[in-house]
């Protein structure tokens, strides 16, 4: 199986609060493999009885308010079905206190396994569990004959038997000789006196300085044993030690970024700011705008200049390194640079992630001190997106440079780029701490993600807004399988698009052969309650997508509807926007964290008053934007009451031991079901091209950087006659530096062979400067 297949289900059965491999045992060789990826610090296990241990193991692992399913058991559905695969895999979970005392069972985490099969047929499994366990558990009916486990010396005070002594045959001495060792279910012991005697033991041995095993030291128990690991796969070896050479060198995450990663940073900040400025000419004051026009454009080119000036850093030349390398190598350097990143990250973010989470819910008029907060996590947020954003500005400073030696070095990267998003990665559509897209290198990207595809190949898009926090990235990796970021507070801002590649039989279905997913940092609903500061950003962030997409999904978590009614003025003045530029979009309400799973039927009601705050709210945008009263939510977005979805919570109970709720995965499968019925009863011809997709970025946000957001038809026009020359501009520009060289090698090479002199020659030039140009424009 493919080993990132592997992790990703090993992450959704961990969700789901199911045991996941820890030893897994091949099929055809009967040899286990240690499954590194699932790993926790304290394991214990049980053998084989007529006492079902994995039910008493989930009864142990459960607190009073709430039972897990955790291992699969004989009295659960299908769940006495003959073993056929599963003799010798040895799989664990952990129980994670949540701070309670009343409702905790343990009050520190434990890791728990549990072999499946006959202590004595897996004799390797059982020993490499006696050198990583805390203690070790061993169920049995004949105390007789299994008692020869007792013996084993290393285990001395670490290892117990649960004796059934109701069954088979009982050795009353050998029970004397190990009674501290020796758990006896009698008929005088139920079952949850049993379990209530194992918690007790499991407590002692962790209040006993218990024996810890790191992660990276069972390996080499596994080792010693002879059983292979997972990691020791050669690329993925080397690939690791590749992402080790960058992420061993950081030690505090902002200090780095401005060595390591300087591109993105103040000087990026300020482009972004002279871009805007370029079209707005806010700040022209008395001069001649051709002259200020001139004035910012120089700017422009200083600012590149300056980021040039920082050369590549070691991590980014590692990095890109990495990059280059083979597909397989390349897809587990980026996941051990994100498993690294992570790690780091949580370390640094926890404190100040706290700290914002409790501003925001008690003191969210503390504006200054929650930006500032804001900022820290940013400072502190570090991802593989950070990096690959630097490769998209040193990307575009290169280019707008007349180094030839540096372009080389780049010109490959926008096509590793596109076969990432082939290869199902996200990629960043717009910085949100610059609150800007690098346009030539998305458009690059976009570009050479045509040229990998068909030439026809249709698109459709699918984005996600509304307030931080409220499960959109969750929401969408539950319904199409991708892997967006998920995190408690804001990390990365800005807007990820990744691909997702329709499956031939359902193309005609669908019309199209890619659905493009964009998931959106949070708006910032709290923080703001004017259409400026914030909102400005969140503006064009919900502009853009909007824009872009066949279908917005407008997420709302029903809790809080104060960021309901704030998030419906964003959308509604970004909808009014679109219905100026001749753009009537396609909207989905999903309703989150909803108790009653048939508040579909019930709230109908519900919706009616939804719709009304609707029409409200897009009065009072349509006020603002000067696009008159009259102008209802119907009248500029495709939108009806069935448009709207319940989903309950996503959590079985309360966290960290709650597992995923079955209701919330039924209810995102209804909802997937409505968007692709959506897409199929489009026409076929409203499915975008890539090169159209990358025609309407660039429009879109040309048309942004217009606006104060008071959008008016006459800047529509502007923006759009703009947004033209910009593109023509550009590439003239970049054809015309291709094909000069050659063009002046051929001009000299015809004047050379046919001697041209004068006027002669001078027309001629005129003709080759004249053919030029038709070849480039």
């Amino acid at each position: 199986m493919d080993s990132f297949l592997q992790q990703d289900i090993a992450l959704k059965m961990s969700m789901c609060q199911f045991a996941v491999p820890l030893l897994l045992p091949n099929c055809e060789t009967e040899q286990s493999t240690l499954m590194l990826w699932a790993m926790r610090d304290i394991v214990k296990k049980l053998g084989n009885s007529t006492l079902s241990k994995s039910q008493l193991l989930n009864d142990v692992l459960s607190c009073s308010q709430q039972n897990y399913n955790t291992f699969v058991h004989s009295n659960m559905p299908a769940g006495n079905i003959p073993r056929t695969i599963s003799d010798g895999l040895v799989e664990i979970s952990w129980y994670l206190p949540s701070g309670n005392p009343n409702i905790d069972v343990f009050t520190e985490p434990v890791a728990v396994a549990n072999l499946r099969g006959d202590i004595q047929d897996f004799q390797t499994q059982f020993s490499f569990l006696c050198e990583t366990s805390a203690a070790v558990f061993v169920f049995c009916d004949d105390l007789g004959s299994d008692s020869s486990i007792l013996n084993i010396q290393k285990m001395k005070d670490r290892l117990f038997i649960v004796c059934n002594s109701e069954a088979k045959s009982y050795d009353a001495a050998t029970f004397e000789k190990h009674s501290d060792g020796i758990i006896r279910k009698d008929r005088q012991m139920n079952n949850a006196q049993l379990v209530k005697k194992l918690r007790s033991t499991v407590t002692d041995v962790m209040q006993a300085n218990p024996h810890k095993t790191k992660v990276e030291d069972m390996r080499v128990v596994a080792h010693e044993l002879g059983i292979p690991v997972d990691e020791d796969d050669e690329i993925c070896l080397k690939a690791k030690k590749r992402a080790a050479l960058i992420t061993d060198q950081i030690s505090c995450i902002p200090s780095y970024k401005d060595s390591q990663l300087p591109l993105q940073g103040e000087t990026w900040k300020s482009l972004t700011a002279l871009e805007k400025e370029e079209v707005k000419l806010k700040k022209a004051g008395d001069k001649d705008i051709e002259i200020y026009k001139s004035e910012l454009k120089q700017e422009k080119y200083e600012l590149r200049k300056k980021q040039l000036s920082f050369g590549i850093s070691d991590s980014m030349k590692h990095f890109v390194e990495g990059l280059r390398t083979s597909k397989e190598e390349r897809s587990y350097f980026l996941k051990w640079m994100k498993l690294n990143l992570d790690n780091l990250s949580r370390t640094h973010l926890s404190c100040h992630r706290e700290k914002y989470k409790e501003l925001c819910q008690i003191s969210p008029d503390k504006k200054d001190l929650i930006a500032d907060l804001d900022k820290q996590i940013s400072n502190s947020s570090l991802g593989t997106e950070h990096f690959l954003r630097e490769v998209g500005q040193m990307y575009e400073a290169t280019m707008s440079s007349e180094s030839s030696e540096t372009q080389k070095y780049v010109q490959g990267l926008p096509g590793i780029c596109a076969q990432l998003m082939l290869d199902g990665f996200p990629l960043e559509l717009m910085d949100g701490d610059a609150s800007n897209i690098p346009m030539m290198w998305i458009s690059d990207v976009l570009q050479e993600l045509h040229s990998l595809t068909m030439s026809n190949s249709k698109i459709r898009v699918v984005s996600v807004l509304g307030v931080q926090s409220t499960g959109k990235s969750t929401l969408l990796n539950t319904m199409f399988g991708v892997q967006f970021a998920v995190s408690s507070g804001r990390c990365t801002r800005g807007a990820f698009m990744q691909l997702i590649k329709v499956k031939e039989e359902f193309r005609d279905e669908l019309k199209c052969d890619f659905i493009m997913v964009i998931d959106t940092e949070g708006l910032k609903g709290l923080q703001s309650t004017h259409l400026t500061g914030n909102y400005q950003h969140d503006n064009e962030l919900a502009t853009l997508l909007v824009g872009l997409s066949d279908i917005s999904i407008v997420n709302i978590a029903m809790e809080n509807t104060t960021d309901m009614k704030d998030t419906m003025q964003i959308v509604a003045h970004a909808f009014l926007r679109m219905k100026e530029l001749g753009k009537k979009p396609r909207c989905q309400f999903v309703h989150q964290n909803v108790a009653d799973i048939s508040a579909h039927d019930k709230n109908i009601w519900d919706r009616k008053l939804l719709l009304e705050q609707l029409n409200e709210m897009t009065i009072v945008a349509s006020r603002m934007e000067n696009t008159g009263d009259d102008i209802k939510f119907t009248d500029i977005i495709d939108y009806s009451f069935e448009d709207t979805c319940y989903i309950p919570g996503l959590w079985h109970g309360s966290p960290p031991m709650a597992p995923v709720n079955e209701g919330y995965s039924e209810a995102v499968a209804n909802f997937k079901k409505k968007l692709i019925n959506a897409f199929k009863k489009e026409e076929a011809v409203n499915a975008q091209t890539i090169p159209a997709l990358q025609y309407e970025i660039i429009r879109l946000w040309t048309s942004i950087k217009f606006e104060n957001f008071i959008f008016s038809f006459r800047n529509s026009i502007v923006a759009e006659a703009y947004t033209k020359l910009c593109v023509e501009f550009d590439r003239w520009d970049r054809a015309f530096q291709k094909h000069m060289h050659t063009w002046l090698i051929k001009a000299e090479t015809r004047v050379a062979n046919y001697g041209i002199k004068g006027s002669e020659q001078e027309s001629g030039l005129d003709d080759l400067l004249n053919s030029l140009k038709k070849k480039v424009l």
